[in-house]
């Protein structure tokens, strides 16, 4: 096992994500950090397209599949039998970005064998929206049957295309959905609409909680925001001090990550205004130019593109040097950010472990397991991988 010598991609102090033409400061660099060893077990393979990993409290998890998959997987170790799971996704429409997405085991799944997900819905073939569901998994793992929607109306593009999604739960129990702008120039700025926002809900009535900051608006959709002016959100990581991160796909560049304000704007506005009536990728992730007020990114790809995905923070004794860095996948990237941030949330420093730089492919999920391990899906389109990551 190589060491772990991290290199220091950028040393970002807070607010220098992006200026006011949406791009980073210039990324500076530092002599590789000497420390421990990561260690990358396979536990799994021959999947298709993994999106989330969801862990059961027998010690089994639950992974889904964007085709319209469920499977169960046995254990944690390596060479974890996976077991198909019986459930009916034919009302799940699977093109572009679109499937199977989020998922979230519910936090009382002990008691009634809850849990959610997120996927794209089509009737007779058209599609309609992204939706929140509920399923209930049968005693024995085999079944899972759909007790109902949580919440419907999500936009969703015909090709698929910036579907987002992904669940998580806060530290306050509130359920935090993340979703994209389903590529339509209004939507990211339309409080009317809940794409291009992070939403914030009741897990068991999918009604808005009485502090969101939008409460006492007349129209409901604007109830459920916690922030809007997103792109494209792919990774939602609570900390346990309550912050918020989310990880999100800019265009060809700024992919971001950003500390969640309640009722902040992003920034992203592809329709200059409502100025265009078509989807202008050119304006910077972050207008501030637009929205003075706007949010700045605690960090920025700048003109690398990386498409960030699952985020999870990695919290626990058992990562010595490494508690408490945000773990961030990367599709395009195919490699694992780890981002040190301080505790007003301005990222510091991030490093990348050689033994997860382009060693693996596309890395879609990242979840920290009940017995404290890092664990990603690659999303290759074949042939894909659970992947448990710990130190030595």
């Amino acid at each position: 096992m190589r060491r772990f010598a991290a290199l220091v991609l950028l040393l970002a102090l807070a607010g220098c994500g992006g200026n006011s033409t949406g791009r980073p400061a210039p990324a500076s660099t530092a002599p590789p950090e000497p420390g421990a060893q990561l260690h990358v077990e396979v536990i799994a393979s021959g999947l298709q397209d993994p999106w989330d990993i969801g862990f059961l409290p027998d010690g089994t998890a639950l992974v889904d599949q964007r085709p319209g998959r469920l499977a169960l997987l046995a254990d944690h170790r390596p060479g974890a039998l996976v077991h198909p799971v019986r459930a009916d996704f034919g009302d799940l429409l699977v093109k572009g970005e679109g499937g199977l997405l989020g998922l979230l085991v519910h936090p009382d799944f002990a008691a009634d064998r809850r849990f959610l997900t997120c996927q794209t819905h089509q009737v007779g073939g058209k599609a309609v929206d992204v939706r929140v569901g509920t399923w209930r998994l049968s005693e024995d793992g085999s079944r899972a049957d759909r007790v109902g929607d949580l919440l419907t109306g999500l936009p969703l593009n015909p090709s698929g295309r910036h579907s987002g999604c992904r669940l998580a739960l806060a530290a306050d129990g509130a359920l935090l959905v993340g979703t994209g702008d389903s590529a339509r120039p209004d939507v990211p700025q339309d409080r009317t609409s809940l794409g291009g926002k992070v939403l914030r809900l009741n897990i068991d009535t999918g009604a808005p909680l009485p502090d969101n900051p939008f409460i006492s608006s007349p129209d409901p959709r604007e109830r459920l925001i916690w922030t809007f002016g997103h792109r494209n959100v792919q990774g939602v990581a609570p900390r346990p001090d309550g912050q918020v991160f989310i990880a999100e796909h800019g265009p060809a560049y700024d992919d971001e990550v950003n500390l969640l304000r309640p009722g902040g704007n992003y920034g992203w506005n592809p329709s200059q205004g409502g100025t265009t009536s078509g989807y202008d990728e050119s304006v910077p992730m972050t207008n501030l130019h637009r929205f003075p007020d706007a949010i700045r990114a605690v960090w920025s790809s700048g003109d690398e593109r990386l498409a960030p995905s699952g985020a999870t923070f990695l919290t626990g004794p058992q990562w010595g040097r490494l508690d408490g860095v945000l773990a961030v996948a990367t599709l395009r990237g195919s490699k694992l950010l780890l981002l040190r941030t301080a505790p007003d949330g301005a990222v510091r420093e991030v490093l990348i472990p050689p033994e997860l730089n382009g060693t693996f492919g596309r890395l879609r999920a990242a979840r920290q397991g009940p017995d404290g391990a890092l664990y990603l899906s690659t999303s290759n389109g074949e042939d894909d991988k659970i992947l448990r990551v710990t130190t030595n």
